[in-house]
């Protein structure tokens, strides 16, 4: 059961890392030179893994959901560059 919900914490975490951070760089980030680098999309991925380290103690959160955030994160970032902007 701990296993299963673990899973689902794990892929919860990588797909709203995803789309979360793609539309806030497409929204916010748009025109921040500092994006555009090729090593944005990993430092965002490692700053936000580094970020939920200490919630890894907790008994359903392990390394497993740390690094899907950290996956999701970078790939959202790198996504939300490429794209075009959305209109709000």
């Amino acid at each position: 059961m701990l296993v299963t919900l673990g899973l689902v914490l794990a892929g919860a975490a990588l797909v709203g890392g995803y789309y979360f951070t793609k539309n806030f760089v497409r929204r916010r980030l748009r025109y921040v030179d500092a994006i555009q680098r090729p090593s944005a999309p990993v430092v965002a991925g490692a700053v936000a893994a580094a970020a939920l380290l200490p919630v890894t103690l907790l008994p359903a959160i392990g390394v497993g959901t740390m690094i899907a955030l950290g996956v999701g994160v970078a790939g959202g970032v790198a996504s939300g560059r490429t794209s075009p902007p959305s209109e709000s």
